[in-house]
């Protein structure tokens, strides 16, 4: 794929390919009717006999999560219990689409933190990480396992194991199939939350973030699933799945800002301003991301890969960046002098008084 060495956690084998391309290869292999037996078995041995709910998924209203809600509830007979950890700003697509699947007979749970905290957070973090979403990557983490131990729901069905899918840190030999909390803590949300505690907010204020301990999980033998271990995971399939059953709606632009796809990640309006600040801390933004994948499925050559990303690849969010300047109360020089802190000189130079990104400048002159 065209994935870099700057994604935080990848690795690559002697012959340069990465660990996410290795994967690929790898699940070619996989009697995927084996694993779906397997998926059958703990479906039915885990039938709720004191829930409502058989299993929780933890649902942004996206086409992956959407794929997996549908899935267990008119494929496989299960009950489950949807649960959003809410989007930071929400769009108008995002709620068009979550509520065209829970017409569909759903049950959902709907988690808005302390706004003035979620705020306070956001902007913290996009000052000392380059993050505005580190705390909300924590508040999605802790819902739905709160959540699973208020209402005694033994099982979660999260999409697919990012770490291995898209090249990563795998901590557990049972990661790709099991959820290993002590790899969300480290990877995705790679801090405690109890160390956000200080001056301006208290541990009462955290607590949304704060996810309950192993042994809390333990106690009520709540496990979390990747459903997309069952299957050959494929991003292009779950939306025409989608787009199939349920009136979901793309991205009214024909396109999301930073690439060429139209139906990823369009719930949150920060999002185009979050995936513009990966550009500027790794050098890779949502058009490397989307090509790599759709490169290791099969769908685009690297030829055609490369020529979207370099038409695409960290365009300046200009819809978006005037909710997020208001949400976090800065203006458009503050937030400048913020991404530039993050700049890293491995990828950026300056060239009169410009940044110049210097990989993709040489992709430039290769094609």
């Amino acid at each position: 794929c065209l994935m870099p060495s700057t994604r935080p956690r990848i690795a690559f084998a002697k012959s340069n390919i990465c660990n996410a391309c290795n994967y690929k290869n790898k699940i070619k292999k996989i009697n995927y009717q084996n694993r779906d037996k397997e998926l059958k078995k703990i479906l039915k041995d885990n039938k709720s006999k004191k829930s409502k709910y058989d299993c929780i998924v933890p649902w942004s209203g996206g086409k992956d999560s959407s794929y997996v809600a549908y899935q267990l509830k008119f494929k496989y007979g299960a009950n489950p219990l949807l649960v959003t950890f809410s989007p930071l700003i929400p769009s108008k697509v995002g709620e068009h689409n979550r509520n065209e699947l829970i017409k569909l007979g759903f049950d959902h749970v709907l988690v808005r933190s302390n706004q003035k905290i979620s705020s306070y957070l956001s902007k913290r973090f996009l000052i000392e990480r380059g993050n505005p979403k580190a705390a909300w990557d924590a508040g999605i983490n802790s819902a739905p396992l709160k959540i699973a131990i208020e209402k005694n729901i033994k099982l979660i069905f999260y999409a697919e194991h990012g770490e291995t899918n898209y090249g990563g840190k795998v901590l557990s030999k049972e990661s790709e199939k099991k959820r290993d909390y002590e790899e969300v803590i480290e990877n995705v949300i790679g801090d405690d939350p109890h160390n956000w505690e200080s001056s301006d907010i208290n541990l009462n204020e955290i607590s949304p973030y704060l996810m309950p301990s192993q042994e809390e999980l333990d106690e009520f033998s709540i496990e979390g699933y990747y459903f997309g271990y069952y299957f050959p995971w494929d991003i292009k399939d779950n939306i025409k799945y989608i787009l199939k059953n349920i009136d979901f709606k793309l991205h009214p632009q024909g396109r999301t800002v930073g690439t060429f796809t139209d139906f990823d990640s369009l719930d949150d309006y920060i999002d185009d301003v979050y995936y513009y600040l990966q550009y500027i801390k790794y050098g890779f933004g949502r058009a490397i991301r989307d090509a790599s994948r759709h490169i290791q499925l099969g769908y685009l050559s690297k030829k055609d890969a490369l020529e979207k990303i370099l038409k695409y690849d960290g365009e300046y969010p200009r819809d978006s960046i005037e909710k997020s300047l208001r949400y976090w109360n800065i203006n458009l020089e503050k937030f400048n002098q913020i991404i530039d802190n993050h700049r890293s000189s491995l990828i950026w130079e300056k060239d009169n008084n410009c940044w110049r990104h210097k990989f993709l400048n040489d992709l430039r002159q290769k094609i």
